[in-house]
């Protein structure tokens, strides 16, 4: 049987993870929409490597952000833990 804790904890991961991917799909549509203003509506190569070099750079810098906020409430990141291994 499944303990309610387990069963409350995959509930939470699985919510965050539905919450987060709707977050990122809004997030996704708003920047193809800023590009979109600022390079006109060229549908070429080059505003889809633009917009992928931005998704990228947000990443990191949001990754480092919660690693860094992590590490002050004494949690742990898991990118600290790639980088250890």
């Amino acid at each position: 049987m499944i303990s309610p804790r387990v069963l409350i904890q995959t509930m939470i991961t699985l919510a965050s993870a539905s919450l987060g991917l709707v977050a990122a799909l809004a997030w996704n549509e708003a920047i193809k929409a800023l590009l979109k203003e600022w390079l006109g509506p060229d549908e070429g190569v080059k505003p889809l490597f633009i917009y992928a070099i931005l998704a990228t750079a947000i990443a990191v810098v949001v990754l480092v952000l919660l690693a860094r906020m992590a590490s002050r409430v004494g949690g742990e990141a898991a990118i600290a833990r790639e980088a250890e291994g």
